[in-house]
């Protein structure tokens, strides 16, 4: 009997295909079979076979399972976003497919953190004010959100990527009030410790002399060749047939490198930020009268009550304890938590 090779599906024909495509390879990449993956993830072979064909969606929650099981730094994930990508401004999922695979990045922000580094609650907040002005549709905000989320696992893959961020000062800004930027302000330390990742901070200071207006990002290919990714109000584009753009953008990032705060200096300046932040901190106390049931807490004993009213932040606690910890969250966080619990993000929480 004469066996035919399985053709593979063209992964751009539609984006189940190219989920299917891309969980088959990081399958047979682990030596596991379908079957041997549905015992590990309990999801069923036929589904998984069905997936594979491109013959049917794959749940979110199967992906998040098999990028556990199969370590791929959440990749999967990722691709299910990015499928999505009437949510994206353009170019920017064509951006994507070069990021998973580069070696190295240049990133060059300014007015904003770069959306490797922001946290769900930043993020939020910049993404919510995008669909107040019309500019996101509002049914589509949750979904750019988890796209920028899914991405920042591309900084903890195997091999590390090399990534050195030059930020401009302004980065620093305050969004979504002091709660949600000391949030940021810790996650910007804590990346900062990666050894991998070298993060900069070019002072309002140098003004005029700044060598470039608008944020750019340079990114090493797989075969060493460099390419370039920039942003228009209206699109984004991969630049790499233009080397004399590339060069002059690498040129303008070596300045900035040049004349940016030391990576010491940088995290002393955003400590100082943080220590500013903490002392916007509202003061107040949450009369008991104030707490109220949240919609989402349930019968089966996993109850939370939050105290609404007070500008910029939301105390949550828990029900069965209240004269225990509570938590404090900015407002657009919280918002965006429950969202993504709507949407089934999150799977059993």
């Amino acid at each position: 009997m004469i066996t035919v090779p399985q053709q593979e599906l063209d992964p751009i024909s539609s984006p189940n295909a190219a989920i299917g495509v891309q969980l088959r390879r990081f399958r047979i990449a682990r030596g596991l079979t379908q079957v041997q993956l549905g015992k590990l993830i309990n999801y069923s072979d036929s589904l998984i076979s069905m997936i594979e064909n491109g013959d049917r969606p794959a749940p979110l929650n199967l992906l998040r399972r098999a990028d556990k099981v199969l370590d791929t730094c959440g990749a999967l994930e990722l691709l299910y976003w990015s499928t999505k990508s009437s949510t994206l401004i353009g170019g920017f999922p064509a951006y994507i497919e070069h990021e998973t695979k580069a070696s190295a990045f240049k990133i060059y922000e300014l007015n904003v953190i770069p959306g490797l580094l922001q946290t769900r609650g930043y993020a939020s907040a910049l993404i919510n004010a995008s669909a107040r002005r019309g500019e996101v549709p509002e049914d589509k905000a949750i979904e750019r959100l988890n796209v920028r989320m899914a991405r920042q696992a591309m900084l903890y893959r195997e091999p590390a990527p090399s990534v050195h961020i030059v930020m401009e000062e302004s980065c620093l800004r305050p969004v979504g009030g002091p709660f949600v930027m000391a949030e940021q302000l810790r996650r910007l330390e804590s990346v900062a410790g990666l050894p991998h990742v070298m993060l900069q901070i070019a002072p309002s200071s140098l003004g005029e002399n700044l060598p470039a207006s608008k944020a750019f990002t340079l990114l090493t290919a797989p075969d060493g060749t460099w390419m370039a990714y920039l942003e228009t109000l209206q699109r984004g584009y991969v630049e790499r047939d233009d080397k004399d753009k590339i060069r002059s953008l690498a040129e303008a990032y070596d300045w900035l490198q040049a004349q940016a705060l030391s990576c010491a200096d940088s995290l002393m300046l955003i400590r100082t930020r943080l220590k500013e932040f903490h002392a916007m901190f509202p003061i107040a106390t949450v009369k008991p009268t104030s707490w109220l049931k949240s919609s989402y807490s349930d019968g089966g004993g996993q109850c939370v009550e939050v105290a609404p009213g007070l500008p910029g932040v939301l105390p949550v606690r828990d029900s069965k304890d209240p004269h225990g910890p509570q938590l404090a969250f900015g407002t657009d966080a919280w918002r965006s938590f429950i969202a993504g619990i709507k949407a089934d993000e999150f799977g059993t929480v």
